[in-house]
């Protein structure tokens, strides 16, 4: 599998920016007083392994015109190496459009992370593929990548053609395609058929393709084997077979990969992941790591494979810089894993936590 050579973005996204509050120290929302803002959302954070290692990277969304927030948003992009494409619309006043809020508890000891969305009137939900100038995007600029996430696959009826669109032009443009199903139940209610049809045409053009059991099994239907154990050794078989039920329907796909968490506390987890590439099986047996914030931990996974295809690195690489860019996101307040350096992941990887002088 080889990533399009010369391309100005190394990774373009479709995605719906918002902000996310985090309370400092570890503290509950309702206890809190003070506060951490950040830019996000699960696509960028893909994004920004690659962008901080020097790549330029898209996202592909929508702002609210004249909000401060939208500024915000843009200029936390821009210090991330981040290029962004797509209208600037009218608010409509205070019960108009707006960007989602994510209002995340980190947890602590036994106290559980919590996440509370607030997306009423998100601005991302109306995105349109004809607000985009596909071939200066993907013919002139280039793109090596293009990431989608269940999440905006899902978000709206828009947001679903949008992301059919976007795949249709990549495959034309010889841009690889990167699928990660990222299921959730309250995105599909009511939609189940229509989305199970469009994850099914997306899957069916991918070249890498994310989840656990649960995504491929509730996304595209596909049945599973029997529960997977009580243990992560147990997970590791299960999911094996069910890669292969998938190969079998979608067998164009090069990639496929998962992450394996099981958790001790808010503080320490059991981390591993598991690549198939070809007939290869790569697993990275799961180890405990320290955790200050476990949101973004997946999608920095997904952001370190990405950056190992993006350099046509072997699968045992690529899933050792996935691992430890998800241990890095892990590590941070940030949901978003942000190198200085490959060293510094493969620091990480090797258990190395030694003073750098």
């Amino acid at each position: 599998m080889q990533v399009k050579k010369n391309c100005r973005y190394a990774i373009a996204c479709p995605t719906s920016m918002g902000v996310r509050i985090t309370p400092k120290d570890r503290m509950a929302v309702q206890l809190s007083t003070e506060y951490l803002l950040r830019a996000t959302s699960a696509e960028t954070n893909v994004l920004n392994v690659a962008s901080s290692l020097g790549h330029e990277c898209l996202a592909i969304t929508r702002f609210v015109k004249g909000s401060p927030v939208a500024d915000y948003i843009k200029r936390e992009l821009r210090s991330r190496n981040i290029a962004f494409v797509g209208p600037d619309v009218p608010q409509g006043g205070p019960w108009g459009y707006r960007h989602q809020f994510n209002i995340a508890d980190s947890g602590f000891g036994l106290r559980a992370p919590r996440v509370w969305n607030d997306r009423a009137g998100e601005v991302g939900r109306e995105m349109d593929i004809s607000e985009y100038d596909l071939e200066q995007i993907f013919d002139k600029d280039g793109v090596g990548i293009l990431h989608l996430s269940g999440l905006i696959a899902a978000m709206s009826e828009k947001t679903t053609n949008c992301c059919l669109a976007l795949v249709e032009k990549a495959k034309e443009s010889g841009t690889l395609v990167s699928f990660d199903l990222n299921y959730r139940a309250t995105f599909w209610e009511g939609r189940e058929k229509e989305l199970r049809e469009a994850f099914t045409t997306i899957a069916s053009k991918a070249d890498i393709l994310v989840g656990n059991e649960e995504d491929f099994q509730l996304c595209l239907g596909l049945k599973g084997p029997e529960a997977g154990g009580s243990n992560l050794t147990e997970k590791i078989e299960s999911f094996k077979k069910m890669i292969e039920e998938v190969k079998k329907q979608f067998p164009q796909a090069s990639v496929y990969a998962t992450t394996l968490r099981e958790v001790i506390s808010a503080n320490e987890h059991l981390w591993g992941a598991i690549l198939s590439y070809g007939d290869t099986w790569v697993v990275e047996e799961p180890r405990p790591i320290p955790v200050m914030d476990r949101i973004g931990g997946g999608d920095a996974f997904s952001g370190g494979v990405l950056y190992g295809i993006l350099n046509e690195w072997e699968p045992e690489k690529c899933l050792q810089f996935g691992w430890a860019s998800g241990v890095m996101a892990a590590s941070s307040l940030h949901d978003y894993a942000e190198p200085a350096d490959e060293k510094q992941i493969f620091d990480i990887y090797k258990g190395n936590a030694r003073v750098q002088r």
